[in-house]
């Protein structure tokens, strides 16, 4: 999964839109530069900002890291995830999407253009272009919202990979939770 996520992110660079992407780039960037076996394969160290990055973000040298920010405690946010699916097309992502949103099992969806997925599917290698969507829901939701994309996609098998927020802005997760259901 590691690699899969530095090559799409590589190809983000490479887009038009660098610095509007730039976050979500960064983000794959510092989460793999953490497993020394991934910075083996080239593909983060190829890319012109991790130096910055490591610079920034090491930690390495403590006294040069930037603080974590965690999820502050209150009872007005609940635990949420960011959810990865993958889909053929512009219009299935935005079909996709739009139901998600609609029957609430998820507050915001991104769609991210340019991807390209290497993979192998009955003994065959395969390369096609993707869009990816980026959602961000409850936890709590993650069995109802793997069933939506199962029910409404057209992969035999849709990818479907949650990671957990382990902290961010409490306006931001208030909102996550008052925009998704129970």
């Amino acid at each position: 999964m590691a690699s899969t996520l530095c090559c799409r992110a590589s190809l983000l660079v490479s887009s038009n839109a660098t610095r509007r992407r730039f976050h979500l780039v960064a983000s794959f960037s510092t989460l793999s530069s953490s497993s020394s076996s991934y910075l083996k394969t080239g593909c983060v160290q190829s890319l012109p900002f991790v130096r910055l990055l490591r610079s920034k973000f090491s930690i390495r040298a403590p006294d040069k890291t930037v603080p974590a920010v965690k999820m502050e405690a209150s009872s007005n946010n609940v635990p949420s995830i960011v959810v990865y699916v993958t889909v053929p097309n512009r219009d299935a992502g935005r079909k996709l999407a739009d139901s998600i949103v609609k029957e609430k099992l998820a507050a915001c969806v991104n769609i991210v253009p340019g991807v390209e997925s290497v993979y192998e599917w009955e003994g065959k290698v395969n390369r096609d272009p993707e869009e990816l969507l980026i959602i961000k829901t409850r936890q709590s939701l993650l069995p109802a919202l793997t069933e939506h994309v199962k029910a409404n996609h057209e992969y035999d098998v849709p990818e479907v990979i949650a990671l957990p927020i382990g902290g961010g802005s409490v306006e931001y997760l208030e909102w996550l939770k008052n925009s998704t259901r129970e």
